[in-house]
């Protein structure tokens, strides 16, 4: 299949150092397969979005010669097509209503005398799989199936999780009506034709949940890449929970040529052209799979 790629940023706020070397990636890995790029707002958590940070990230993704090959899609407009694949799951008995508040779960893994926690968040224990018993439904979850799920990341490699032990069911519609992460980014890459991910490292725990969704709702699996993450100064990833500053775009070409560095990629000199300057990382006509310098980064 022709290749096409995204760069899906959530206009939380500008993009940063970290986000820039994943546009990066994604665009110079879809350039290099003489593949198309594509744009995506993850803006489906609506709470946390701030009023025009969508158009910031694209006018700094044009600053950065980084040009998709069609308009932008917006995540915030395209529920009915979630919601289209949450009632497939639910006729097909893959999907089940919870009424668990993050205090019931906690009371749950309490009353078998353990907790079981996964990067600050408790583990599903399926206590509403069988039923709601008297609470009323709150958000929508999958049914996760147990079992090893193996999978492929052309820089990390051989990779596998059991999503049941691991995560346990997980969230495709929220308590508050909005639509999950994991749901939203399913759905939508499979509508725009989505055959390559290039994404921060920081994602690739969230593989093992999208390749079991993508399969329960009959869809197909995109190839994985994850790009090594950009570090603050304490240790910790680069993100703008913690701070991290917007690019400073005064100079593209500088804020391009770091992010080559993390990327393992030799730098360009600075060029008053942007767009011919991150050509002549690929030179994609004549030099076969640029992404090996991308996976043997890091």
């Amino acid at each position: 299949m022709p290749y096409v790629g995204r760069f899906a940023p959530s206009p939380t706020g500008l993009l940063h150092a970290g986000s820039l070397v994943a546009a990066l990636a994604s665009w110079l890995d879809a350039r290099a397969h003489g593949g198309r790029w594509l744009v995506r707002m993850e803006d489906v958590d609506t709470p946390r979005c701030v009023p025009g940070a969508s158009q910031a990230i694209l006018h700094q993704l044009t600053a950065c010669g980084l040009h998709p090959d069609e308009p932008p899609a917006y995540q915030s407009q395209r529920g009915t097509l979630y919601q289209a694949a949450l009632d497939r799951l639910i006729a097909q008995g893959q999907a089940f209503p919870c009424g668990c508040t993050r205090q019931d779960i906690a009371l749950a893994w309490g009353e078998q005398g353990q907790a079981r926690a996964r990067h600050g968040e408790l583990i599903y224990p399926g206590t509403c799989r069988d039923g709601l018993r008297g609470k009323p439904a709150r958000a929508w979850r999958l049914r996760a199936e147990p079992g090893l799920l193996h999978w492929h990341d052309r820089r990390l490699g051989p990779q596998q999780q059991d999503v049941a032990q691991a995560v346990g069911d997980f969230v495709l519609k929220r308590a508050d009506g909005l639509w999950a992460y994991q749901m939203a980014v399913v759905v939508d890459d499979a509508a725009q034709g989505i055959t390559h991910v290039v994404r921060g490292q920081d994602l690739a725990d969230n593989t093992a949940r999208q390749i079991m969704l993508q399969r329960a709702l009959g869809l197909p699996t995109p190839v994985y890449l994850h790009t090594p993450l950009v570090l603050g100064a304490n240790g910790e990833k680069l993100s703008k929970q913690n701070g991290a500053q917007a690019l400073d775009l005064s100079d593209p070409m500088s804020a391009l040529n770091k992010a080559a560095q993390v990327l393992g990629l030799p730098q360009s000199a600075p060029q008053s052209r942007v767009q011919e300057a991150l050509m002549a990382w690929c030179d994609m006509r004549q030099s076969g799979d640029q992404g090996g310098a991308i996976q043997r980064a890091g």
